[in-house]
């Protein structure tokens, strides 16, 4: 009976699987808090984290060095984007509220549907503008529509906003990158990550502050392997279902992070859980 489901809805496992992916990414935030705790500000939880994640990969390279050697170009374009976008969101999570972390980056499948109809040729139904008017409706609520102007505020607003952006051209990427295999886009994912956070800790110290000593990396470095263990599966609970979903459908239906993440923050940071995050 479920493999019968399944072969006549081959949509409803990746939905499955995004749902669940956006379930871990609502609780992201506490290992990357708790690095934080560590002294490690600014990009430097994603980066350890990101490198953690390739460290863990390293055995399973040889398998696949061919292949990405092959696809390289088209691949190192996706990886950017797609790093980018949680390295950036990583980050922000230090820098500002996570709900508004959330709902920032939660803009994204507005960017989504629209690439959609862009270069997929997809065509907007009805479903989909109720599923983005909810979608919205609750980003303003919680944000503060009424009270003022929902606009970034400070810099990990806007850090959470563009990696909505660039989550929604990475997932497009991702969607039409064909036979492709799951594993070689996650290898990306992760170098493109860790560059753009690399760079960001080699000259961005006048904003973060400078960097950790050698000795705070250490310290911090069972905690990061312990981290990439969590993060890689739900990487792959994320990129596997981008291959196979719309762009749109996927920012939707990893909305769950939302629910997990705002009720997570309020439990376990403090953060401001009232009648408006509700109804939001």
């Amino acid at each position: 009976m479920v493999q019968s489901l399944l072969a006549r809805r081959p949509d409803l496992l990746p939905s499955f699987a995004i749902v669940l992916g956006g379930v871990l990414w609502g609780l992201f935030w506490i290992p990357i808090r708790m690095l934080g705790g560590y002294g490690l500000e600014g990009p430097w939880p994603g980066l350890v984290t990101y490198g953690a994640c390739g460290l863990l990969l390293l055995p399973f390279l040889p398998k696949y060095w061919g292949q990405l050697k092959q696809d390289w170009q088209s691949l190192a374009i996706t990886g950017l984007f797609t790093g980018t976008a949680f390295a950036l969101y990583a980050t922000s999570l230090l820098l500002t509220d996570v709900v508004r972390v959330l709902l920032l980056f939660y803009l994204s499948p507005a960017w989504s549907t629209m690439l959609g109809l862009a270069f997929l040729g997809e065509r907007i139904t009805r479903y989909r503008i109720l599923a983005l008017l909810f979608g919205f409706a609750g980003l303003l609520v919680v944000l503060g529509a009424g009270v003022r102007f929902p606009w970034p505020s400070n810099l990990g607003d806007w850090l959470a906003l563009a990696s909505g952006a660039s989550w929604a051209y990475g997932s497009l990427r991702l969607y039409k990158s064909g036979s492709v295999s799951t594993f070689e886009q996650l290898v990306v994912f992760i170098l493109g990550g860790f560059a753009v956070l690399a760079v960001g800790a080699a000259f961005g110290s006048q904003v973060f502050g400078p960097g950790p000593d050698l000795g705070t990396l250490a310290g911090a470095g069972p905690l990061a392997l312990v981290v990439g263990l969590f993060m890689l599966p739900m990487l792959f609970l994320t990129i596997w279902p981008a291959t196979r979903l719309s762009p749109g459908r996927v920012g939707i239906l990893l909305m769950s992070e939302v629910v997990v993440g705002v009720v997570s923050a309020a439990l376990f940071a403090g953060e401001v859980f009232g009648r408006r995050e509700v109804i939001g």
